[in-house]
């Protein structure tokens, strides 16, 4: 089994033989799931560490929403927002904190706030001195892919082959990330479930999300609560159904544990606990040894 390992400081994580789970901490009032439940200080703080509790093994900070069709916050308020959050649980929980942000001043203060690894949806195309942040600092990075922005992603996305465009975006972008002085061995793919997609093009992600493994590099992704998910189980697709409601989890964990079998190594999720769960059964699934088939069988 291929195993990758993440360095940050004096710490790593191995990715490959365990299912890792980052838990989102939306730190936002317009979130399309949870916007406005943690966006104080103290429902931010606590939530984290209850996430830490429940198994998370990153807690992945937001201080703006990337929901379809929302407008950008100013980098003053994106950093009141999360700063404190992360300050406060870089102390207080002893797994990683990451960023969720596309502005190289605000992973630049989270960074030396206590954060350790930056997750950036444009893959440092809306802001270059991204690279040079990650760089500077030695910490891992996530890149995601995305066709066009927040306010524009969802307006008829078009592709050809989205499984090699894809490809090919995640092949230039590691290249000028390199050529920015990122490691490799920094770097996290995410091929951005729900941004720019329709709902056929994030089923046919996550069925075959095996074939970025000639990427060779660990892959995360987030199909927590999205409106794909909505969409297929809702009655009305012109009416979309509350994201926190018990069928859309289901749902979540359903995509979760396809995309683990299917080769993800880092799931972003809204309910770590319930997915702390899905990932043991999976994980144990994929860990079954085969040899006992044949003994069976003799």
């Amino acid at each position: 089994m291929k195993t990758y390992r993440l360095s940050f400081g004096s710490c790593q994580i191995e990715l490959g033989r365990q299912t890792r789970i980052m838990g989102i901490l939306n730190v936002t009032p317009d979130s399309f799931s949870d916007g406005g439940e943690f966006f104080s200080f103290d429902d931010a703080v606590a939530h984290g560490k209850k996430m830490a509790v429940n198994g998370a093994d990153i807690i992945d900070v937001g201080g703006e929403s990337t929901r379809p069709f929302s407008a950008p916050v100013t980098e003053k308020e994106e950093i009141s927002r999360v700063i404190p959050v992360i300050e406060n649980l870089s102390r207080e929980i002893s797994i990683p904190v990451s960023i969720d942000t596309t502005k190289a001043e605000v992973a630049r203060q989270a960074i030396k706030a206590g954060a350790s690894i930056i997750n950036d949806i444009s893959s440092f195309r809306f802001n270059p001195e991204m690279a040079d942040v990650a760089a500077e600092y030695e910490v891992p990075v996530i890149l995601m892919h995305m066709k066009g922005t927040p306010e524009t992603m969802q307006v008829s996305p078009v592709y050809g082959n989205i499984v090699k465009e894809i490809k090919t975006f995640f092949n230039d972008a590691v290249v000028n990330a390199e050529r920015k002085g990122v490691s490799r061995s920094k770097i996290i793919i995410d091929p951005g479930i729900g941004f720019g997609k329709t709902v056929q093009h994030n089923l046919i992600l996550i069925r075959h999300l095996h074939e970025f493994k000639s990427l060779d590099l660990p892959v995360l992704i987030g199909p927590s609560r999205k409106r794909f998910i909505r969409n297929i189980l809702g009655k009305n697709n012109d009416k979309d159904i509350n994201p926190t409601v018990s069928e859309i989890e289901t749902g979540t964990q359903a995509a979760v544990a396809s995309a683990i079998l299917s080769g993800a190594h880092i799931i972003r999720v809204h309910d770590v606990k319930n997915t702390a769960a899905t990932v043991k059964i999976i994980d144990a699934i994929k860990a079954a040894d085969p040899s006992l088939i044949f003994r069976d069988i003799i």
